[in-house]
């Protein structure tokens, strides 16, 4: 069953375009994302693979992502996982299951005061999903999601990769850094980047996504640098090609551009 579940989500090519939209538990109705409809209606024309979302957008726009994979967050992101208090489990493997999600997401924050506790969530949700066949994918932020640069060395992003492998993590989602390859080269399941707040140039996002999987990433799980662009489907477009069609970064350019 975690097989026909992660088929929901990984593309035939091995390859995997997430579409970040969990941001709602932690920053509210931020900018592109008030009404979530639109929005959901361009990323699936856009072409994304799988959404990573929380339970109330997974219920209320059900319709809206079915052609989408469920990534549901479990835990509350931003909002109660941070570098002083203690985390918390808003929602179980058993409400995944009745959503009818392919997999369930969890963040850990190693080198952060609460790496313990964060690190034994994902530990017990591996377990607990791994029983029902449900895949997990583990978020490691090392330091947390405001650490500073010190944190997100490529030396930590490759620690934290190969600790969520090595918990049973059956794919991570991290931190893009220089020289991936030994990120990748050391985590023997597939990692996809995150994508971070708005940097307001795309090639340079483009680019990073590029040479990502030039180093052996499976994707990207983006959120802000897609609804808050000008135009979220030709972004969404834009990703799709350097992910699946292997498009150049100008070849992707191009595609944002011409539908801008």
């Amino acid at each position: 069953m975690t097989t026909r579940r992660l088929n929901h989500i990984f593309h035939p090519d091995g390859r995997v375009f997430i579409a970040a939209f969990d941001h709602g538990l932690f920053s509210g109705p931020a900018p592109g994302i008030e009404q979530p409809l639109a929005i959901l209606e361009q990323i699936v024309a856009g072409g994304a693979d799988a959404i990573l979302t929380s339970y109330g957008i997974a219920t209320h726009f059900a319709a809206a992502i079915a052609p989408l994979g469920l990534i549901l967050r479990l835990d509350g992101g931003g909002t109660l996982l941070n570098n002083t208090g203690p985390g918390a489990q808003l929602y179980t493997v058993e409400d995944a299951l009745r959503l009818g999600a392919d997999a369930v997401a969890i963040s850990a924050f190693p080198g952060a005061t609460n790496e313990e506790h964060s690190l034994q969530m994902l530990a017990r949700t591996i377990a607990k999903a791994h029983a029902w066949g449900m895949p997990v994918m583990g978020e490691m932020v090392p330091g947390g999601f405001d650490s500073a640069p010190e944190f997100r060395t490529t030396e930590s992003i490759a620690l934290s990769a190969r600790v969520a492998a090595e918990l049973g993590a059956d794919w991570v989602k991290i931190p893009y850094a220089s020289d991936f390859e030994r990120v990748t080269s050391t985590c023997f399941v597939p990692a996809v980047i995150l994508g971070g707040t708005k940097k307001g140039a795309e090639r340079a996002m483009l680019e990073d996504i590029s040479q990502a999987l030039q180093a052996g990433a499976r994707g990207v799980a983006i959120g802000r640098n897609i609804f808050q662009a000008d135009n979220p489907r030709a972004m969404t477009a834009a990703i799709a090609a350097l992910i699946h069609g292997d498009a150049s970064v100008d070849d992707a350019l191009e595609i944002l551009n011409n539908n801008a």
